[in-house]
């Protein structure tokens, strides 16, 4: 299994949960982030901004699924034919085990 963890644009976090749940992959965890990339913040009229609001989806699959997922958050997370700069990132983390809580299966 792969825990995947994708910081994008907020106004990007709907359509890539629901293309995610389209294709059949409706668990994902959601949360509002700040930080800043390789830019080190933005710059409007004067002012920087160190820190800007990203959302954080974090979803976990079987590795066979890898590819399709990474797809659906790239496509749907771009803005713009090429993308621009602050479209975020995807990291890609093993998952050694997994348990659900209320029923204490385990999976591996």
């Amino acid at each position: 299994m792969k825990m995947i963890q994708a910081i994008i644009r907020p106004e990007k976090v709907s359509v890539v949960l629901e293309q995610l749940a389209l294709s059949g992959f409706h668990a994902a965890t959601k949360n509002s982030v700040l930080g800043r990339g390789k830019q080190q913040g933005i710059i409007v009229g004067g002012v920087h901004y160190d820190e800007v609001l990203k959302e954080c989806v974090t979803i976990v699959i079987e590795d066979s699924d890898f590819d399709t997922v990474v797809g659906i958050i790239s496509r749907n997370s771009r803005t713009g034919e090429k993308g621009n700069f602050g479209d975020g990132k995807i990291f890609v983390l093993p998952v050694e085990r997994a348990f659900t809580i209320s029923t204490g299966e385990e999976r591996l």
